[in-house]
């Protein structure tokens, strides 16, 4: 098996490396990964993999972590252990209450303007690492998954619903321009090829259009 590891490997050969290397990787998944997957990525047998994930599994349970790493899906994930579910409910609901930051903001934009859009696709366009930002709007609803990509077979997304309520619009049609959004960024050529064929696109080209600039509160009633 070839390996595409770093030059200073954590050393996996040790039980307590690797577990360190999984759950690392547990970490940054929306999705159950599967063992075969692990494997690859961390250069190592499946099945040391699966003995590994069930040890990590037995210890977080022994100690009442508030993490819960559990197979389901066909794959692997860390979920929330349930009896800490209220603490957070609370936080998610305080948080969903404050601002959202300019790096959500930015990302918010992208995924409106060119969905049903990747997580990949997105930090292409913004030029950095998006997953905890993505976790935000996900988590405040203001995005949600849209199917998967047809090219890459990676899990798009789309804006909701409450997206249009919180902005005041009755449909994607009515998007503002996106240049308040991201004033640094060149976005006309980076969001897609065939913005002009799409009609809630055409702002970003320069056609007419009598709409007023509108701002966004994600807290607005």
């Amino acid at each position: 098996m070839t390996s595409d590891v770093p030059d200073n490997p954590i050393d996996t050969e040790a039980g307590a490396g690797l577990a360190a290397v999984l759950e690392a990787l547990l970490l940054v998944v929306d999705t159950p990964v599967t063992t075969d997957a692990l494997a690859v990525a961390t250069d190592q047998p499946a099945a040391r993999i699966a003995e590994t994930l069930h040890s990590m599994a037995e210890q977080l349970t022994a100690r009442d972590s508030g993490i819960d790493l559990r197979e389901a899906g066909g794959g692997w994930r860390m979920y929330t252990r349930a009896k800490f579910a209220p603490y957070v409910e609370k936080l998610l609901l305080d948080g969903a209450r404050s601002k959202l930051t300019r790096a959500a903001l930015e990302t918010l934009a992208v995924v409106a303007y060119r969905q049903p859009v990747t997580r990949a696709r997105v930090s292409a366009v913004r030029g950095v690492n998006v997953d905890a930002v993505m976790r935000t709007l996900l988590a405040r609803g203001l995005i949600t998954e849209a199917g998967t990509d047809t090219d890459s077979g990676a899990v798009s997304f789309a804006t909701t619903e409450l997206f249009l309520e919180r902005l005041g619009l009755t449909s994607l049609t009515d998007l503002p321009d996106i240049a308040p959004l991201l004033p640094d960024v060149d976005v006309i050529d980076d969001l897609s090829e065939t913005l002009s064929e799409e009609p809630r696109f055409m702002k970003l080209n320069g056609a007419p259009t009598s709409e007023a600039a509108v701002s966004f509160d994600p807290d607005r009633e």
